[in-house]
């Protein structure tokens, strides 16, 4: 059976797992967006800091940030909650991955993995959430992500009509010194 939204949302347990992980299941009551052609869109979650995440009518996952920043994240549910799982810091490695560089995206991955605060923590609802879900553990979602990202089609638009600008971000892990010296 696919992973879905309503099969995960009937997990407590798994829930509460990825709410240690910043996520919610619980969807903003007020629109704050809108999408291009898609009149009723479906938000199936939130982050904490406020972004939300939209299941598309081609089952893709969409991310809309609160700071003006959207694009597709995974191309089904439970490619999501494997990214997620993988890399809970998944929109860090966007913000470090110099304008959308494969590469640096690896790099802030292994040096966002190493600054971890509690590891043992998080290595622990990695595996539960795995083993509840029956998820295996993704080839590579670091490549994943970025190809969705980069293919990501989605105009999602502020209320004033302004355009979102894409998830991928300028910054590198060179331009943080705690991250960078993660790296070396």
């Amino acid at each position: 059976m696919p992973l879905t939204p309503e099969v995960l949302t009937a997990n407590g347990e798994v829930v509460a797992w990825l709410g240690g992980f910043e996520i919610s299941f619980a969807p903003d009551e007020e629109p704050w967006f809108t999408i291009d052609g898609i009149d009723d869109p479906r938000q199936i979650g939130s982050d904490g800091s406020g972004g939300a995440f939209v299941l598309l009518p081609s089952q893709n996952v969409l991310y809309v940030s609160s700071e003006g920043r959207a694009g597709i994240i995974a191309g089904n549910f439970e490619a999501f909650i494997q990214l997620v799982v993988a890399h809970p810091y998944w929109l860090d490695v966007l913000k470090f991955s110099a304008g959308g560089d494969l590469a640096e995206m690896r790099r802030a991955a292994d040096a966002l993995e190493a600054t971890l605060e509690d590891e043992d923590e998080v290595n622990e609802a990695r595996e539960e959430i795995r083993s509840a879900l029956g998820l295996p553990v993704p080839d590579d979602p670091v490549a994943e992500l970025y190809e969705a990202v980069a293919a990501s089609d989605a105009i999602v638009r502020a209320t004033d009509g302004s355009p979102f600008t894409t998830l991928f971000n300028r910054f590198s892990i060179d331009n943080n010194k705690m991250l960078r010296s993660a790296a070396a």
